[in-house]
């Protein structure tokens, strides 16, 4: 079979490996003496790894200035950073963090050299201004395995409330300069969050591989996040949370994941996420996590519908054989292995279902309105979608 054409977006200089985190301040050094570091709440601290890296930068030279972000970025927050730090002269950003503070970090460095408010460069929003892609040079850490952040050219912002929208900043060159992964920084991560930032990883790797975009080179990497992902997933949730390798493969598929979504987007569970993340407080793995067995079913029942032939049902079978581990017969054993598997996984983690965070019944309507996915495999219809949430609610 031939290969078809396809574009890459650049990806950062990758590091990756345990006790990678002791060669962080000299990464940092050679962008300059002003670092703004940016870091979550707690993981960095409890870990113990915040002060060594401060004495690191101190012992360069470096000056550095920080910024705690203990949510979903918002256009606030990035907007007073920038204030603050604008006339610092702000050499690097570094964010060492979840999905959350990556995010957080990529907005900051993309927006230091505007005049703008961040608001008028995020899709989709009055007054849209396309970015010239200026930047701070920028250094993505994470510490916890999900997202994908670390290589992505979008930072994801929301603005939750009644007229709320969870929307993107994105210009290529927003890929970070470096990506630095250490699986050691993960060993300490509860398992709700190991579980639900899990998810969000292989709900990246799943859309991204049946992506009517994807190509020869996504599918191979979305391929071997998978086969990565199956190995160690559930271990770290439950009783090999302190291995080292586990946590390796976990933050192996995460980055993988950001790779493929990249180059070959996402499908109708990230399509939910931003219409339910602007009218709700609910965490985006989470989302991933109670959304993403229903989602599977929905679009396999439509394909088989369309066309019992789809390429992409050979793809759902392909997954569900290798996430299982248990070789099936024919495509719609290996469909259907897949979405019980999913389902498995949702019953054992306990995600939390939709209602959890205040979604009604009267609600779903307007979220499937709002709900857009051009990177699905299968187009849905309102009735689809509204199938979806009234399952997990």
């Amino acid at each position: 079979m031939s290969v078809s054409d396809f574009s890459l977006l650049p990806l950062p200089v990758i590091h990756f490996g345990a006790g990678r985190f002791s060669g962080l301040a000299g990464l940092a050094a050679g962008f300059g003496r002003n670092v703004l570091l940016i870091t979550g709440g707690s993981a960095l601290q409890h870990s113990g790894r915040l002060s060594p890296l401060l004495d690191s930068l101190e012992e360069r030279g470096m000056r550095h200035y920080h910024v705690v972000v203990h949510r979903e970025p918002s256009p606030d927050l990035v907007d007073e950073a920038v204030g603050l730090y604008r006339d610092k002269s702000i050499d690097v950003v570094l964010a060492a963090g979840g999905g959350s503070v990556l995010d957080a970090g990529k907005a900051v460095s993309a927006m230091l050299l505007q005049d703008h408010p961040v608001e008028r460069f995020i899709e989709g929003q009055p007054g849209f201004m396309l970015h010239d892609g200026r930047k701070v040079p920028f250094i993505a850490v994470p510490t916890t395995s999900g997202t994908g952040s670390e290589v992505t050219n979008n930072a994801v912002i929301s603005s939750v409330g009644v007229s709320g929208y969870k929307r993107s900043l994105r210009h290529a060159a927003f890929v970070p300069d470096i990506a630095l992964l250490d699986p050691e920084l993960m060993v300490t991560v509860p398992p709700e969050l190991t579980a639900a930032a899990g998810m969000d990883a292989c709900t990246q790797l799943l859309e991204a591989y049946l992506s009517p975009f994807s190509n020869s080179y996504t599918d191979a990497v979305a391929f071997s996040g998978l086969e990565h992902f199956t190995r160690s997933f559930m271990p770290v949730c439950t009783d090999r949370a302190g291995d080292i390798s586990a946590r390796g493969d976990i933050a192996y598929a995460a980055l993988m994941s950001g790779i493929a979504l990249t180059n070959a987007g996402l499908g109708i569970v990230h399509g939910f996420a931003s219409s339910v993340g602007g009218l709700f407080e609910i965490p985006h793995g989470t989302l991933c996590a109670t959304l993403l067995a229903e989602a599977t079913r929905e679009n396999i029942e439509q394909l088989r519908i369309a066309d019992p032939g789809h390429p992409a049902l050979v793809k759902y079978a392909r997954a569900g054989e290798l996430l299982s581990g248990i070789p099936v017969g024919d495509v719609h054993a290996g469909c259907d292995r897949l979405v019980m598997l999913l389902e498995e996984w949702q019953e054992v983690l306990r995600f939390p279902r939709l209602g959890a965070f205040g979604i009604t019944a009267s609600d779903i309507g307007r979220i499937a309105s709002l709900t857009r996915s051009k990177s699905n495999p299968v187009q849905l219809d309102d009735s689809s979608m509204r199938r979806i949430l009234a399952s997990r609610l």
